[in-house]
């Protein structure tokens, strides 16, 4: 069986509030989302944007891995079949 626990509601300027227990481990801060669902009310943790991950601490993680130079940054030709001139379609222009 769930444990069970009572919360009081209180007015909070123009609204009403309701104070949890502790011991449901929420933090403060934390946004929560309310809804009714067949006449009872659920909450839950609304969901958190997606974190952007921060690599500056990556570097000197791997201390053998050298930076790469602008000559190892080239590419192997990509074969295309219009530039084989035996292709049928080469030379051909359309229109």
């Amino acid at each position: 069986m769930a444990k069970e626990y009572k919360a009081k509601i209180f007015k909070s300027g123009n609204s009403l509030a309701l104070r949890l227990p502790k011991a449901l481990g929420l933090q403060e801060g934390v946004e929560m989302v309310v809804r009714e669902e067949h006449s009872k009310f659920v909450f839950e943790p609304a969901d958190k944007p997606k974190r952007r991950i921060d690599v500056s601490k990556f570097w000197g993680k791997a201390p053998d891995l050298e930076p790469l130079t602008n000559d190892d940054r080239g590419f192997d030709p990509s074969p295309r079949p219009w530039d084989d001139p035996d292709w049928k379609g080469w030379g051909n222009k359309a229109g």
